[in-house]
């Protein structure tokens, strides 16, 4: 098999999750849903924003990315 600069592309199937939200924080949502719309033009469904939103916090969290670059 000939090596490639490129490495073997991770999983990417999506695993849905089902979550339940305070009424205050649905409201967040959907007010930080509606800024976006107001900011880019282009409305965005909470359900598709959450996902971006959760991946930006944790990404964001350096005793978490430290965390998992140590374990690696």
């Amino acid at each position: 098999m000939p090596e490639l600069k490129l490495a073997r592309l991770p999983d990417r199937t999506p695993v849905k999750l089902a979550i339940t939200v305070t009424p205050d924080l649905h409201l967040m949502l959907q007010q930080y849903a509606a800024l976006y719309a107001e900011a880019y033009g282009r409305e965005e469904s909470v359900a598709d924003l959450v996902p971006a939103m959760l991946a930006a916090f944790l990404e964001s969290d350096r005793n978490f990315v430290r965390s998992r670059a140590a374990a690696k």
